[in-house]
């Protein structure tokens, strides 16, 4: 069995420049950190693996050449190969060129029994990739997945949480499943695996590996939605000395509260 996990490499903190013409986030800067969803997309397929012989797993990651790192701390944690998708030319990229573009590098490579993503990222939460990537791909896909419940040959059964609503379903293979953060608790990478991927290679995409010349359909000329302002909030530190006793300052807090609309 294949398994395909898509991954991406999302800002660490606050401190974020942007071009503010393009609308995009200059993603070499600052401090970066795998997107939290994709480790309990990670820890899905590891799952899977350890239930069921003969598995492989590959992450993909489109982004730039620092992304690496996301893949590299996917092997950390038992992930068997992975795939960098890196080129200039994908910058920029929405929902719809991003799901394009990964759909490519995961066709071109293996024949995949299953393609996982996580529920969404952080710093774009469309949760629109994974289902994008079936289209692209041609195969249904499953959002929402709570539970791998078992594999046979043709077919995946899975468990599925729609709202306040559990639903048992069977899947035919393949198909791309998008993972809920309640499904699974991710596994700390281990240091002998750690020690490890650093030997290990990951093979490298760009855009004149996707055999499909039309640079219009990638990047920032193949989105059709785009930013069209980004602004970063206003911060601000104020502070309020309360004198009294205890009730004179509870009360006093209760109305700052009020008068801010948080309670």
């Amino acid at each position: 069995m294949k398994i395909a996990i898509c991954i991406k490499q999302v800002p660490g903190s606050n401190e974020l420049t942007m071009d503010q013409e393009k609308g995009i986030l200059q993603r070499e800067d600052g401090r970066v950190k795998m997107n939290p969803y994709d480790l309990v997309a990670i820890e899905t397929a590891l799952q899977i693996k350890e239930k069921y012989k003969e598995v492989v797993i590959t992450s993909f990651s489109m982004g730039p050449k620092r992304a690496r790192e996301v893949i590299l701390s996917s092997y950390a944690m038992g992930v068997d190969q992975g795939v960098l998708i890196t080129d200039p030319k994908f910058i920029g990229s929405d929902v719809y060129a991003t799901a394009l573009t990964l759909s490519k590098g995961i066709s071109l490579n293996e024949e995949f029994d299953i393609v996982i993503c996580g529920r969404q990222t952080t710093d774009g939460d469309t949760g629109q990739v994974g289902p994008a990537i079936a289209e692209h791909l041609g195969i249904p896909h499953i959002y929402g997945v709570i539970a791998i419940d078992k594999i046979e040959e043709k077919h995946i059964f899975l468990s599925q949480q729609i709202e306040n609503k559990k639903i048992s379903l069977r899947v035919k293979m393949p198909c791309v499943l998008v993972i809920s953060k309640e499904a699974y608790i991710p596994r700390l990478p281990s240091l002998k695996l750690k020690l490890e991927a650093k030997k290990k290679k990951i093979k490298i995409m760009s855009f004149e590996d996707l055999n499909d010349s039309d640079i219009r359909k990638f990047g920032l000329e193949g989105s059709p939605t785009q930013v069209e302002k980004i602004y970063f909030p206003n911060k601000s530190k104020k502070e309020t000395l309360l004198s009294g006793n205890a009730n004179v300052i509870v009360d006093a807090i209760i109305e700052r509260l009020k008068g801010e609309k948080l309670i």
